[in-house]
């Protein structure tokens, strides 16, 4: 509401009307969603409006084929196209919210029905630098996707991929070399910047990503990575850790006037936290913060507190070609491997001069700490045995299937 209010063009009531559609007159379930309903039971069926909806009286989901209609959420939805934000934050619909929260909260401290009253959407600077003389701009804090992903391409700057090539196992290995210093920075550093003083200026520096990708060696991987110490960083602060998630889509979108839209959306696992109320899910984003508020004394910056945004991997980015023309909105799925894969995707359109097709096709490669990921059935499955002679002992081959988004300028247009 905030955005259209804002940027918008369309009537505010017109924005729902293919959604209102599709959850009243239904749409054909497609075996993705099958056999989601399947392997996420737990959430999809937790509560009896989701049962009702998505699965029969035996516990099956909804057969493939068939049609799915969502009449509640087609109510709920006419309410907010009629009413505006307020439908959703005040009134019925949000006591029925709270209510569901807190009789779901085993100890104390459950939601109330002021805490969703009290919700503002907050509009933040966004971060922006240069790669290869492109813009570069994504979303800051409390996410750390935008901040790992220029970190990633700015540790890289010194180096001549394109020379190097799309398929040579040393570009990816200077690639993995280069999240595990982004990540290193990434776990202790990025927190809800209302509640951590973020050093996210620091961070991106010239200077500092200089000097940490002069720690990236082409022939080795480096035996230890340690976060840097950049520039207003806070150096009491410790390590923390956090669930892996499962439940996020990326929209890239451009218009006739060239404006650029990057969204990432998220519910943290497929049918997040297995809550419905009134046609949809509730989300499951507290698993976002960390489950540690203290390390060896000290706390960590994404710790759980009162009114704080947890941390995010969400890489929602734009990128301006060097004569300042719109060029790419681009992001990803996936979890902690979203900045990676949107880094990737970035890297394939500068670099390599890949089409948006093919940039989300580039085989995934990860590093987890010392520990790599090649994706299964790529050609960097057969070059396994080179990313060993480099330094990268601990190879593990996995399925990693495409779950970027992006929409690129090339010679023919978008």
């Amino acid at each position: 509401a905030k955005a259209h209010a804002e940027h918008g063009t369309l009537p505010w009531a017109q924005l729902f009307e293919p959604a209102i559609a599709l959850a009243r007159d239904g749409f054909r379930v497609n075996p993705r969603l099958n056999k989601s309903l399947s392997d996420s039971a737990d959430t999809g069926a937790r509560s009896d409006q989701g049962k009702a909806l998505y699965y029969d009286a035996a516990g099956a989901p909804v057969a493939i084929g068939s049609t799915l209609t969502n009449p509640a959420l087609a109510r709920t939805l006419e309410k907010i196209a009629q009413a505006g934000p307020d439908a959703f934050y005040d009134g019925d619909l949000a006591e029925r919210i709270a209510k569901t929260v807190a009789d779901d909260t085993p100890r104390s401290g459950a939601m109330t029905v002021q805490d969703i009253e009290g919700y503002v959407a907050k509009e933040r600077a966004p971060l922006c630098t240069r790669y290869r003389a492109y813009r570069i701009c994504a979303m800051g804090p409390p996410t750390s996707g935008g901040i790992a992903v220029m970190q990633m391409l700015g540790q890289l700057e010194r180096f001549d991929l394109a020379a190097l090539g799309p398929r040579n196992p040393v570009t990816w290995h200077l690639f993995l070399e280069s999240q595990r210093l982004a990540y290193a920075d990434r776990e202790l550093y990025l927190a809800d910047s209302d509640f951590v003083p973020v050093p996210a200026a620091g961070l991106i520096a010239p200077d500092y990503l200089a000097r940490r990708g002069a720690l990236i060696l082409p022939g080795s991987t480096l035996a230890e990575v340690k976060p840097g110490t950049p520039e207003g960083a806070d150096l009491a602060l410790a390590d923390g850790d956090e669930p892996e998630e499962h439940g996020t889509s990326h929209i890239a979108v451009v218009d006739d006037a060239g404006t650029m839209i990057s969204y990432t959306s998220t519910i943290e696992s497929a049918f997040g936290s297995g809550l419905m109320v009134d046609g949809f899910y509730l989300n499951n984003e507290l698993t976002d913060f960390s489950r540690s508020p203290t390390v060896d004394g000290k706390p960590v910056a994404n710790r759980v507190e009162g009114g704080k945004r947890p941390r995010s991997s969400m890489s929602p980015v734009v990128v301006y070609d060097p004569e300042g023309r719109p060029f790419m909105a681009v992001g990803a799925a996936g979890g902690s491997t979203i900045p990676v894969q949107t880094a990737r995707s970035i890297i394939g359109a500068i670099d390599f001069g890949l089409s948006a097709e093919e940039i989300l096709a580039l085989p995934f490669v990860m590093s987890f700490g010392d520990r790599l990921l090649l994706e299964r059935g790529t050609w960097l499955e057969e070059q396994a045995a080179a990313f060993k002679a480099l330094g990268h002992t601990d190879v593990l081959v996995r399925e990693a299937p495409v779950k970027g988004g992006a929409v690129l300028r090339g010679p023919s247009g978008w």
